[in-house]
């Protein structure tokens, strides 16, 4: 028989683990993950259910968490991302959390494009017609990085112009406010909290609200543990104060 709890999470059956694994090992895992992540956290209104698992799916990626993405990638389909986002998810996210995590996933995501036959003309080109670029706000971000850096590695500048910001950064196929948002919980997932403050003000200028952004990292707190989310929230509330003075 399956529990009131147990009815909280979607597709049980589509998990790796099933609920009865989990409670021989650990019972009260098992409640809190029906009760409190299911029954509580993934309905708090301050975040769609979409949002919720394109940043849960980044922060998976970026932690090696592969293996999960065989139940978080379909629910996320389920809950509204496009595959197109997935894919670009992972190919985002080479850059940003390393090509071994961004590999890791192609395995998982690739059962679950299999298994919904999902094809390639489905998912991103190439090379697609690039987003416009905003030549100001480029020009200034690339002088203040070269001014920092250029005597120390002026290779991985270059790079960081080239092959982020000209390029990886302008593909269509993840809205610039979804490609700061998994970037974001790419970093909080992984500890680098230094740079959450840039890409937490390129999701807000690109139409992330506070109270989102907020709940991004309520949510990510227990995907990616509670110290991690803390300490994005001191870089957070410095982000909010900022933009509220100005």
């Amino acid at each position: 028989m399956t529990s009131t709890a147990q009815a909280q999470q979607p597709n049980v059956e589509g998990r790796r683990l099933s609920p009865e694994q989990v409670r021989k090992v650990a019972p009260a895992l098992e409640k809190y993950t029906q009760d409190r992540l299911y029954g509580d956290v993934w309905k708090r209104l301050g975040l769609d259910r979409r949002d919720r698992s394109l940043i849960t799916v980044a922060a998976l990626i970026a932690r090696g968490q592969a293996p999960a993405l065989t139940y978080y990638a379909d629910q996320a389909i389920e809950n509204g991302v496009k595959q197109r986002e997935i894919s670009e998810t992972i190919t985002h996210l080479a850059y940003y959390s390393g090509w071994g995590n961004a590999m890791a996933a192609v395995g998982p995501v690739g059962e679950v494009f299999a298994r919904r036959g999902i094809g390639g003309d489905e998912l991103p080109a190439e090379t697609p017609p690039p987003l416009p670029l905003d030549e100001a706000a480029e020009a200034v971000r690339k002088q203040r990085v070269g001014e920092l850096y250029d005597s120390v590695a002026p290779g991985l500048v270059g790079y960081t112009t080239d092959y982020l910001f000209r390029d990886l950064w302008l593909r269509p196929d993840l809205a610039p406010r979804d490609r700061s948002l998994v970037t974001v919980a790419a970093l909080i997932a992984a500890g680098q909290t230094e740079q959450v403050s840039y890409h937490l003000g390129r999701a807000m200028d690109a139409g992330l609200t506070q109270e989102q952004a907020a709940e991004v990292i309520t949510h990510l707190a227990f995907y990616t543990g509670w110290p991690n989310a803390m300490s994005a929230l001191a870089v957070a509330k410095d982000v909010f104060a900022q933009r509220a003075a100005k």
